[in-house]
């Protein structure tokens, strides 16, 4: 059914939620994340410096860190080019072409992958629909761009769906 593809493998409230530790015992090498209300708000154009010390946990642990954003070339470089992150923008997601060239850039398999992100039609449906293990967080800021505001809504739905079916056990924040 198409409404179990947008379930995530994992909920967690935050980037900083996640157990690194965790990712290595799993053999997780690499993680693609999705910029804009994963890592920061998505009207702020730098990271700040808690996501500064995320990626050099992640660093420190050796898995390699790629976002894959659908926002533009602009923003996406203007955030990742500081950090001297590598990026994917206008990644059409949820369709596999950048899901699968992150794997191909990090020389990683998708088992070894996880993708991160704040939106179930984009994030996690792109990650489920190859094989990753997606992990959903909440949207760092309760505002969106235009176009993210309409996802919101039917997530709002699917999620409610997999309430009622015991699917999840939190609520994301809305």
């Amino acid at each position: 059914m198409f409404l179990e593809k947008l379930m995530p493998s994992q909920f967690v409230e935050s980037i900083h939620h996640i157990d690194i530790d965790q990712l290595k015992r799993n053999n997780i090498r690499a993680v693609i994340t999705d910029l804009d209300n994963t890592l920061v708000e998505w009207d702020r154009p730098h990271a700040t410096q808690e996501v500064i010390n995320w990626l050099a946990r992640m660093h420190e642990a050796g898995i390699q860190v790629t976002v894959v954003s659908n926002n533009n070339k602009e923003r996406v470089d203007r955030f990742c080019a500081p950090l001297n992150l590598g990026f994917i923008y206008a990644a059409k997601k949820p369709t596999n072409r950048a899901f699968l060239q992150a794997v191909r850039q990090m020389n990683v398999t998708i088992a070894e992958t996880v993708v991160i992100g704040d939106q179930l039609f984009t994030d996690v449906l792109g990650g489920n629909r190859l094989g990753f293990h997606t992990i959903l967080v909440v949207p760092v800021a309760q505002t969106d761009g235009f176009w993210t505001r309409f996802n919101r809504q039917m997530e709002r739905v699917a999620l409610n769906w997999m309430e009622r079916k015991g699917m999840v056990s939190w609520r994301r924040k809305a």
